[in-house]
């Protein structure tokens, strides 16, 4: 499994980062490898709750189907994906408290089938997914602020 973690200060309330989080209707709004979001449950996410997203990395288009497997307000979030050919990813929203604002931190562990080969694709999609994350908290902070302030 490769893995990609982040972190970035955000200045606002947990509550208020997890407002945004746990609203599937935001995630075009910061995602920047969102193409398309095919399929959401309304209003906050729960524990079980399914999304299917269209996505785009490194010039390839795929689709991804989560579930949610923890919804703790306003702490965690922890979802489990199926991607093509039989991938997997686990992303772990994870919010902390930190001074008056919050500490966001982002884990997508993930999984490409192939061997040797699949292990070198993933090289490949972790750097260009490590530079779209970076895009995307960043976005994610400017659309909570610009909420909050």
């Amino acid at each position: 499994m490769s893995k990609l973690q982040r972190e970035i200060e955000i200045e606002a309330s947990p509550d208020r980062v997890y407002d945004v989080l746990a609203d599937p209707s935001c995630l075009g709004d910061w995602v920047t490898i969102q193409e398309e979001l095919e399929e959401a449950p309304e209003g906050d996410l729960e524990p079980g709750a399914r999304l299917r997203q269209r996505m785009k990395v490194a010039g390839r288009r795929f689709h991804l189907s989560w579930t949610v497997i923890e919804a703790k307000r306003p702490e965690r979030i922890v979802w489990e994906g199926r991607g093509p050919m039989g991938s997997k990813a686990k992303a772990t929203y994870q919010l902390s408290a930190d001074g008056g604002g919050t500490r966001f931190s982002y884990c997508n562990e993930y999984g490409l089938p192939g061997g040797p080969a699949g292990r070198l694709a993933s090289r490949a999609i972790l750097a260009a997914s490590g530079r779209e994350a970076d895009r995307t908290l960043k976005r994610l902070k400017r659309l909570v602020e610009a909420r909050s302030g």
